[in-house]
């Protein structure tokens, strides 16, 4: 019929003429909507690409920078390949357009920073691959609005360290590869608001510890990876994974793995431990659905202390892979065919307690280890766990670096309770009923770091108690009895960085309390009855960069107190009483405040300059599940991440319309609900429709902007220009 034939030569012309515009030395073809520009000495994106194009394939050139807005004129594609193309820089913008693109590869290339805005404009991007480049920084909100990202690929870059926040956006990731880095530091929150991934990459990196707070994020991933690291030990519930399945720790150098370390991880099935250093293990606990452990390329001793190991694997039917390193009668010999008769007593290295007999007492003899107690010397820890001792043991070897005494009854600990430990780094005596730390109790303790005395009874420490232990840096009280901070507790502890005293029963600081803590930066003390902290309390901690009080009883924020914290990033006040936030309330620590915690207060009223200071260094605001109408005008903060403003009952009229905009605007889910007037109660801030009848709504919808000054924040209006229609925005942010 004459229609198609009108049709197809209609095609074949505009076929034609979109392959003259095929710039040189590109190829095109158009019937797949495919443009390749392999390996050419192109030093700018060109700008006649076919516009119909949807995979752009420029590996091999010279573009050294993608400038904003360089992909303007083919807003069609899907899929973008960039490798090896020499690139250093992304300018703020410079994908704005491409709403469409799913696939996005940036891998061998020199790029060593990512901006806020470098990847603004890929909404539908499912997979961003940036492996092999000098990526040494992400600026907090790099990954803000890529929403629909399932897999983000930043393997071989030079990371040392990841920050609080920095994946804050990507809501359906699934896998995060970390692999072939450099990072030794993990932020506490740095995997947070990650919902939905399950496999994270963390191999081939410089992590000297299991890094579980941040990790305990991930509450949802099945597969951790996290071999070839030179982790030396696993502590006890280091991993509290809910939904662990599979571990990685292969070629690490782990010495010791605590019995009860993977507790927290009940869902695990498979624990690779192969390549390591480990000489045995105990029976593991809470792992009740493990399948599988690999132990080999391990230097085993098969002697009568892995007999418990091997009975537990044989009881709890997990299958083992390894073989024996020793003694020599049992060298090469499979774990799996051992036989219990096999495993005789009679290692030289690691001392028992008593309750196994040894077959070299005179090698037992050489090292001293206190009776019913167990000393690893190569590993260097000694341990008398839950032994109901009464009195601290003496004579454990000099070089002990690691010692367990939890769980036992000491009472007190006496003054030079720990002869001869000069090397002690680490001290466990949790849960020893302890009332009293006398003078001198840490006497020739110079290497010791850290002490933790949770679920005691302590109600009060005299400084001399702290005398020659003066590189202590994180002391753990949580859980005692204190009422008060004694006077110049801390003098004598110049290197303190982080104190615990979370769930006692401290009703105030006083001026003095933190005397001589002038390096200290955590400060938990949450979970007390504090009503009132005195205006120079926390003056000599000039440093401090974190300072919990939730859960104590503060009817105001204590705005004097946080005069002359000039580090301060991260405060917490949720659930405490405070009904109203009056003007200035944060201003003392405006300049570096990132991460704001004030919800579950009854917070009824907040001034309009409550939050006067405060901007784009703000991160995360917390404010969910208090009892406002309204909150002042926030535009500037520019640089969130986290707003949280579920369960606040606001009335969805005209006064809460700059918000309703502000919001509207924001890649970000914030839960905002109205509870008023009644035809709009439990729904959505954005669905509400009375603000439809407000002067000025027309204008706002039409014309994408508003002369309220919650509409002109720097990050929605650079989205405007991305071209993304207001419709697409609404669905995004699901306020």
């Amino acid at each position: 019929p004459s229609w198609r034939l009108l049709l197809l030569t209609a095609a074949l012309v505009l076929g034609r003429t979109a392959a003259a515009r095929c710039p040189p030395p590109c190829v095109c073809d158009n019937l797949r909507a495919h443009t390749l520009c392999l390996n050419g000495s192109l030093t700018a994106i060109p700008n006649t690409i076919p516009q119909l194009t949807k995979k752009l394939d420029l590996r091999g050139n010279s573009f050294m920078v993608i400038p904003a807005g360089a992909f303007l004129a083919t807003p069609y594609l899907t899929h973008l390949d960039l490798q090896r193309c020499k690139l250093e820089r992304l300018e703020e913008g410079a994908f704005r357009g491409l709403g469409r693109l799913v696939y996005l590869n940036l891998a061998s290339n020199s790029i060593a920073l990512l901006y806020q805005e470098s990847l603004d404009g890929l909404s539908s991007l499912q997979q961003l691959i940036l492996t092999g480049n000098r990526i040494e920084e992400i600026q907090p909100g790099a990954f803000g609005h890529l929403g629909s990202l399932t897999v983000l690929d930043l393997r071989a870059n030079a990371l040392v360290y990841l920050p609080d926040m920095v994946f804050q956006g990507l809501q359906v990731l699934r896998w995060l590869r970390l692999s072939h880095n450099a990072l030794h530091v993990l932020g506490s929150e740095a995997f947070a608001a990650l919902p939905a991934l399950r496999r994270l990459s963390l191999d081939h990196n410089e992590l000297q510890a299991l890094p579980g707070e941040a990790l305990a994020r991930l509450e949802g991933a099945t597969r951790l990876d996290l071999g070839h690291n030179p982790i030396t030990y696993v502590a006890e519930e280091a991993l509290a994974m809910a939904s662990l399945k599979n571990l990685f720790l292969d070629h690490a150098a782990l010495q010791d793995v605590a019995p009860d370390a993977f507790t927290r991880s009940p869902q695990l099935r498979t624990l690779d431990l192969r390549e390591n250093q480990l000489q045995g293990l105990l029976p593991l606990a809470g792992v009740g659905r493990l399948v599988r452990i690999s132990l080999s390329g391990n230097p085993l001793f098969c002697s009568c202390l892995l007999r418990p190991f091997h009975e537990w694997l044989v009881r709890a039917r997990v299958q083992v892979e390894g073989a024996c390193a020793a003694p020599p009668a049992l060298c090469g010999q499979r774990l799996d065919s051992l036989r219990p008769q096999e495993m005789r007593c009679g290692h030289p290295q690691l001392l028992p307690s008593p309750a196994a007999p040894s077959e070299h007492p005179r090698a037992a003899g050489s090292r001293q280890c206190p009776q019913g107690c167990a000393c690893s010397p190569d590993f260097r820890h000694g341990s008398c766990e839950n032994r109901a001792l009464q009195e601290i043991p003496q004579g454990f070897p000099k070089d002990t670096r690691l010692l367990d005494l939890r769980r036992n009854a000491f009472g007190t600990v006496p003054a030079g309770a720990f002869p001869g430990l000069k090397e002690l780094v680490s001290l466990h005596l949790q849960s020893c009923g302890i009332t009293a730390l006398r003078p001198g109790a840490l006497r020739g303790l110079e290497s010791l770091v850290y002490l933790y005395l949770t679920d005691n009874s302590l109600s009060t420490l005299a400084a001399a108690a702290f005398e020659g232990a003066p590189r202590l840096a994180y002391l753990d009280l949580d859980r005692n009895t204190f009422t008060h901070l004694p006077t110049s507790t801390f003098q004598l502890l110049p290197n303190l960085i982080s104190l615990h005293l979370q769930h006692n029963a401290i009703g105030e600081l006083a001026e003095g309390n933190l005397a001589g803590a002038q390096g200290l930066r955590w400060l938990y003390l949450a979970g007390n009855a504090i009503r009132h902290i005195a205006p120079a309390a926390l003056a000599p901690a000039k440093m401090l960069e974190k300072l919990h009080l939730e859960g104590n009883h503060l009817a105001e924020v204590p705005t004097a107190a946080l005069r002359g914290l000039a580090a301060l990033s991260e405060l917490k006040l949720s659930r405490n009483p405070i009904k109203r936030l009056g003007d200035g309330a944060f201003l003392p620590v405006a300049s570096s405040l990132q991460h704001l915690y004030l919800d579950n207060m009854g917070l009824e009223r907040i001034s309009h300059g409550a939050f006067a200071g405060l901007g784009p260094k703000i991160r995360s605001l917390y404010l969910e599940r208090n009892k406002m109408s309204n909150i002042p005008d926030m535009s500037n903060f520019t640089g969130l991440e986290i707003l949280n403003l579920r369960d606040v009952p606001f009335r969805c009229d005209c006064q809460l319309l700059p918000l309703r905009r502000w919001i509207d605007k924001l890649n970000l889910r914030v839960g905002a609900t109205c509870g008023s007037p009644a035809e709009a109660q439990g729904l959505k801030v954005k669905l509400s429709p009375t603000f439809q009848t407000c002067p000025g709504w027309g204008r706002g919808k039409a014309g994408g902007a508003s002369p309220d000054k919650a509409t002109t924040a720097s990050k929605p209006s650079k989205k405007k220009r991305s071209g993304k229609s207001p419709a697409r925005g609404f669905k995004k942010s699901r306020a």
